[in-house]
């Protein structure tokens, strides 16, 4: 005891004796901790790409994600009012199990299957969220249940970009959504699930219709919405029933497989949140989302630096390890330079951000000494 004593006892001396020898008091800043996984991640869909044609693309498509370093897939299972994979769901209320295309396959299955050999992780990609079609006065969806159609100030079928939407606040409608959600979740060893710029979204030219505007009356002493589609508080109420949607989804995923992540790629704010009412700051906030996959799409770097500067800007400190950007790699005929790819990605590791996700695979193979470089 005594000896213990004395060997603290001059520890403590020597310690004071070189801090006095300093003549000054050094200041230690705090240190930001270092994401260790490096996160990389691509869209598989299957528009503008054959990669999940057969399983041997499939395979093909998985080699070229290994080779080129990246570790997480989002691969496309809902998209034109059809499933792509077998679904009882999809089956039983609209008499389609799957995509034409992929009768008789369950490429979401297979997919699985051949990522996890390589240790890749795969996330079902919900990409056509609460749109119910592209220019098909509906398409299946809403032929079938009409009165699942959002509205707009005029009383018609909203569209925007071509996307005809159904109404994401009809509690069918939303029940519909997670539904599926859960059929894969509960189906398929699935890492991840995602929404994007479409779930949870609406146009903010909608929420015409009478159950949103019967709904916000009963909540504003009988006040109709207001005819301004962008109105402040009128957003920001349709705005909030999206994002207790999400966490209402997030909570159904987690009650099921807690391990499986929920994901969302929305547009970058505040632009998501006036237009298509994505508050994914307050996603964050609340806990509703394990990872965020802003869509950065720029086409020169004095863009890229300045959006990922203004996103940054609105993420919480807290936040940063589970923010991720978009990048473009391809975009019809486009493909960004290998040397601005490098620069995007150079500038995240700079701003303290480590890792992206590619829209979308078919850019991949487009740069393959990047990819040799950037997997190490």
């Amino acid at each position: 005891m005594k000896n213990n004593l004395t060997t603290f006892l001059c520890l403590f001396l020597l310690f004071f004796s070189v801090g006095s020898c300093s003549g000054k008091e050094e200041k230690v800043d705090p240190v930001t901790p270092v994401v260790k996984e490096r996160f990389s991640g691509v869209w598989i869909t299957n528009v503008a790409s054959t990669a999940l044609d057969s399983r041997a693309n499939i395979q093909q498509a998985v080699s070229v994600c290994e080779q080129s370093g990246i570790n997480n897939i989002f691969v496309v299972v809902w998209n034109r009012g059809r499933t792509l994979y077998p679904s009882q769901i999809m089956e039983a209320q609209f008499g389609v199990k799957i995509a034409d295309k992929f009768a008789g396959r369950d490429p979401l299955a297979e997919m699985i299957e051949e990522a996890h050999k390589k240790n890749i992780k795969v996330h079902a990609w919900f990409e056509y969220g609460f749109a119910a079609a592209n220019n098909e006065n509906g398409g299946l969806i809403l032929q079938t249940k009409p009165e699942w159609a959002a509205k707009d100030a005029n009383g018609a079928l909203l569209k925007k970009n071509g996307f005809e939407w159904m109404n994401a606040f009809k509690p069918e409608v939303q029940d519909f959504m997670i539904s599926l959600v859960l059929e894969v979740v509960r189906n398929y060893n699935v890492d991840g699930v995602q929404g994007d710029d479409r779930l949870p979204a609406l146009p903010s030219t909608g929420g015409y219709d009478d159950y949103t505007v019967n709904l916000y009356k009963s909540q504003h002493s009988g006040a109709a919405p207001p005819s301004n589609y962008k109105e402040a508080t009128w957003v920001n109420w349709r705005a909030n029933l999206l994002t207790e949607f999400l966490g209402r989804m997030y909570k159904a995923v987690k009650a099921v497989k807690p391990n499986v992540i929920v994901s969302t790629a929305p547009s970058i704010h505040p632009w998501a949140k006036d237009e298509y009412l994505q508050d994914w700051p307050a996603w964050l906030d609340k806990g509703y989302t394990d990872m965020v996959l802003p869509q950065h799409y720029r086409y020169d770097f004095a863009a890229y630096q300045a959006v990922l500067k203004q996103q940054l800007d609105y993420l919480k400190p807290q936040h940063r390890s589970k923010f991720f950007p978009g990048l473009l790699i391809q975009n019809a005929d486009y493909n960004p330079s290998p040397e601005f790819l490098k620069q995007m990605v150079d500038e995240n590791r700079r701003q303290g951000i480590y890792g992206e996700s590619f829209w979308f695979f078919e850019g991949v193979k487009k740069f393959p000494q990047f990819f040799e470089t950037y997997k190490k």
